[in-house]
């Protein structure tokens, strides 16, 4: 499982994810090769690329975004 901290909002473009939970909130990708780039806490750029039905979970958590997915989603 990976884990990741960001301070900043993402966007997840309605044609490559759809939210598929609201508690908590899960992302699905709609396709294959979908590519998240993250700013991470420690202002680090990270890549996730995803295959088709990867799920991103996004929770909101004191003046940052916690995010986790299963390393097998990612391609």
């Amino acid at each position: 499982m990976g884990l990741l901290y960001t301070k900043t909002y993402l966007d997840f473009p309605s044609n490559e994810w759809k939210q598929i939970s609201n508690n908590p909130v899960v992302f699905e990708a709609l396709e294959d090769n979908v590519v998240l780039d993250i700013l991470d806490d420690n202002h680090r750029i990270r890549k996730l690329k995803f295959r088709k039905g990867g799920k991103m979970k996004y929770m909101e958590s004191i003046g940052k975004y916690r995010l986790s997915w299963d390393n097998d989603d990612l391609i």
